[in-house]
């Protein structure tokens, strides 16, 4: 077992049976771990995301938070997790992810990357952006806004949910975006291809600066003048996988959807083939 080193002191390791090995992250790729359990919510895996996308190490997340859309597993089902672990009784579930590359004077000043979403935001409370969307390269519109979400469908039920943009199945490669708050008459979520190449500028007379969020983690300080491009990663993150449920499963799991009443088409035909074997007999 291989635990980071900066959580090691919060652990009870000489509790734990078997050697225990303690890494610094840029240990992890020479490790060849085959699995990342991760314990805790949503923004617990996007962390152990960045920390082992060198690795390449696919992710298994034990819900602790809230609604833990991107956890495979319940804290109350952790014995039958460990089971199926050992037991290699998983599949692995590469997800998109977005490159992320920051211009500024035609000269690139960051890079990153991210598995549910970019957002350009106003920096302050206060004042609006005004921004430039554009899409491979033709422009698009121009809003005044409080940002702009870029996001994949796994963040599609994250913070582009919050924004009012659509939920996307997982299965579906796409890139989406969705503006915030915008003073605009067009200004509505967008689902385009994934080879599409997202931009958006932040005009140099704008009422103010901004600022980059990735996965609601890691920040960049953007000036007027600033370009940020997104595009779609040439490495997924890789997702461990427990169930073969359904996604619709998931949403009404995760968000406690209401569906009393739904009879479903089996049980319909059912009581139809009952209803008419029930004519004939009388």
């Amino acid at each position: 077992m291989v635990v980071p080193a900066d959580e090691a002191p919060d652990l009870e390791l000489a509790t734990v049976p078997g050697p225990v090995h303690v890494a610094e992250d840029h240990e992890l790729p020479g490790l060849g771990l085959e699995l990342a359990v991760v314990i805790g919510g949503d923004g617990t895996i996007l962390r152990a995301a960045e920390r082992t996308r060198a690795a390449g190490t696919p992710l298994l997340g034990v819900n602790l938070g809230h609604v833990g859309f991107l956890a495979e597993a319940e804290s109350d089902a952790v014995a039958t997790t460990i089971e199926a672990i050992l037991a290699r009784a998983y599949d692995i579930e590469e997800r998109l992810a977005l490159a992320v590359t920051v211009f500024h004077d035609k000269e690139v000043v960051a890079r990153t990357f991210a598995l549910n979403e970019a957002s350009v935001e106003k920096a302050s409370r206060e004042r609006m952006i005004e921004v430039v969307a554009e899409i491979d390269g033709r422009p698009l519109s121009r809003w005044g806004c409080d940002g702009v979400v870029l996001a994949t469908p796994t963040g599609s039920t994250a913070y582009n949910f919050s924004a009012g943009g659509p939920v996307v199945w997982p299965e579906v490669e796409a890139l989406l975006m969705v503006p915030i708050s915008a003073h605009a008459l067009f200004a509505r979520p967008m689902v385009v291809a994934p080879t599409s190449v997202l931009a958006v500028e932040l005009i140099n007379p704008g009422v103010g600066a901004g600022v980059l969020w990735c996965d609601g983690r890691r920040t960049v300080d953007l000036p007027r003048g600033a370009r940020i491009e997104v595009t779609r990663s040439d490495e997924p993150v890789r997702l461990v996988r427990l169930h073969t449920a359904p996604f619709a499963d998931r949403l009404v799991a995760k968000f406690g959807l209401p569906v009393e009443g739904w009879r479903g088409a089996a049980e319909r035909r059912r009581n139809e083939r009952e209803a008419r074997d029930g004519g004939r007999g009388a």
